[in-house]
């Protein structure tokens, strides 16, 4: 019971972090297509600026969690996934230096350089995570002593590739949506169309990701199995048909939250098709990882939750906070205060 708990609580987590931290992403992405000046990037910089910080805790903690809980696929992840993951690290170490010094220095060069760092950092950790849950959806090749037999190429598959894509027009629409809430009066209008014209494309890439899903991975397994489950999927079509109504509406609030809901229903189908397996082998089954075979002593897992039933409310206040007290609009005079960045 205790396995299954902490299974849903690590889906919850990553589910958590893909809806807040992928509105980030998006933004870094969109930087250069929609940013023409200086003060443009800035008010890009400043849309995440109070928030992106305290959405990457959200990773952490999944991260954590996954190795408190079951220390023997965060190991054989961090060997399979060693160079993705590296990378991955690399880029929102790239990110997170960029947001922070950008602004110390008027010298274009400066900035040009660490705007360069935020596009890559942005783009390529949603490109990154993409490519890697594909791949775990359809199963890693993993022996029996966890070990990948395989490299990094192994991983540009098609469906893993195409896993990639639809994470990056997931927040790429996600971001533009949040331009178009937190953007000034110039950036605001360019988030939105944004996140219209891309709108279509990931329709496109979502269908055809259902479709490949189904001959790729055994995801449907487990909602043909329990038919509960198709709330998820459900939510996920109902989240993107209703954020293009709503930006039809021009109310964003609500069609972010829709993109919310898009996300959250995507990835909450992908981990409950995988349950109770955390590394899927697909050279055989008896060599995956699962929350049954890697999880740790019933102690710790007792401990571990009562940490988690504690302290995730806390950050979910947290957060809830930040977020009422920063949802105004931004102006070009916010960019004078000395704390902007």
């Amino acid at each position: 019971m205790l396995e299954t708990i902490w299974f849903v609580l690590w889906g919850v987590l990553w589910t958590v972090y893909f809806v807040l931290d992928g509105f980030d992403l998006g933004l870094g992405t969109l930087m250069p297509f929609l940013a023409k000046t200086d003060d443009e990037r800035r008010i890009i910089f400043n849309a995440q600026g109070p928030f992106w910080d305290g959405n990457e805790v959200w990773l952490l903690t999944a991260g954590g969690a996954t190795f408190a809980a079951f220390p023997r696929t965060y190991a054989t992840m961090f060997s399979a996934l060693y160079t993705p993951l590296m990378l991955l690290l690399f880029a929102l170490i790239l990110r997170g230096i960029a947001i922070e010094f950008r602004s110390k220095e008027d010298a274009t060069w400066w900035r040009t350089t660490w705007d360069t760092c935020m596009i890559v950092g942005s783009f390529l950790p949603a490109l990154l995570l993409g490519v890697a849950f594909a791949n775990i959806f359809q199963g890693l090749p993993l022996d029996a002593d966890g070990i990948m037999h395989g490299n990094l190429l192994t991983l540009l598959n098609p469906y893993g590739l195409l896993g990639g894509l639809l994470f990056v027009l997931l927040f790429l629409v996600h971001g533009g949506l949040w331009l178009a809430i937190k953007g000034d009066e110039v950036m605001r209008p360019r988030g939105a169309r944004a996140a219209r014209i891309l709108w279509l494309p990931l329709l496109l890439v979502a269908v055809v990701f259902l479709i490949a899903t189904a001959f790729a991975t055994d995801l449907y397994s487990n909602l043909l199995r329990w038919p509960l489950l198709w709330v998820f999927p459900i939510l996920a079509v109902l989240g993107l048909l209703g954020s293009r109504f709503f930006m039809a509406k021009q109310s964003y609030w609500k069609a972010w939250g829709a993109s919310a809901a898009t996300i959250a229903g995507a990835t909450a189908f992908g981990v409950a098709g995988l349950y109770p397996r955390l590394l899927p082998s697909r050279l055989d089954p008896a060599f995956s990882l699962t929350a049954f075979n890697s999880a740790s002593s019933t102690l710790t897992l007792k401990i571990m939750l009562g940490v988690a039933l504690f302290f995730v409310p806390v950050v979910l206040i947290y957060q809830f906070w930040v977020y009422r007290t920063f949802a105004q609009p931004l102006r070009l005079e916010d960019l004078e205060r000395p704390e902007a960045y």
